[in-house]
């Protein structure tokens, strides 16, 4: 019996979520819209540090917008399409804290990359928690919560700037 495009490979839920999220261009597509706030094909394509090629970023996009894990806004003629996160995109992020906290512990890396992560363990799972409900505002235009001092994001990028020398 042969497989029709777009029809899971079994029923097995991590078959499921394998097969939307599983290759490492996707991963670190949606690494970029949620820590680097990057929304547009160009910001992708030149924000990625690890030389995502425009085909392959083209096709990621594609597949999650498919996959109902983003949104592409309408672009008029002259305008960019921005992408955006929906709440199954944003459901992601404990899925790449889990990869994070592995890489942590079983793979090198270098410090300025690694703070980011660091800081995200340190604080738990309700900063992880926070972060989502702050992506909701900037995605999904959710009502921003009351807060003192700086939010997830404000903190992730201060401690990167920090370790890079900023």
């Amino acid at each position: 019996m042969s497989r029709r495009s777009g029809e899971p490979r079994s029923g097995c839920a991590i078959n499921a979520a394998v097969e939307a999220l599983g290759d490492h261009w996707s991963l670190l597509v949606l690494r970029d819209i949620i820590f680097g706030d990057h929304r547009y094909f160009r910001e992708l394509l030149n924000g990625s540090i690890e030389g995502i090629a425009s085909n392959i970023l083209s096709d990621r996009l594609k597949r999650f917008v498919d996959a109902g894990i983003l949104t592409k806004e309408q672009a008029g003629r002259g305008q960019k399409a921005r992408y955006s996160l929906t709440e199954a995109g944003i459901q992601t992020l404990p899925i790449l804290f889990a990869l994070g906290n592995w890489g942590l512990d079983w793979r090198d890396g270098t410090p300025e990359l690694r703070v980011r992560q660091e800081l995200m363990r340190q604080e738990g799972p309700q900063f992880v928690d926070e972060l989502m409900d702050e992506l909701r505002v900037r995605h999904l235009g959710a009502p921003a919560p009351k807060r003192s001092g700086p939010g997830p994001l404000e903190r992730l990028e201060a401690a990167y700037a920090q370790a890079m020398g900023g």
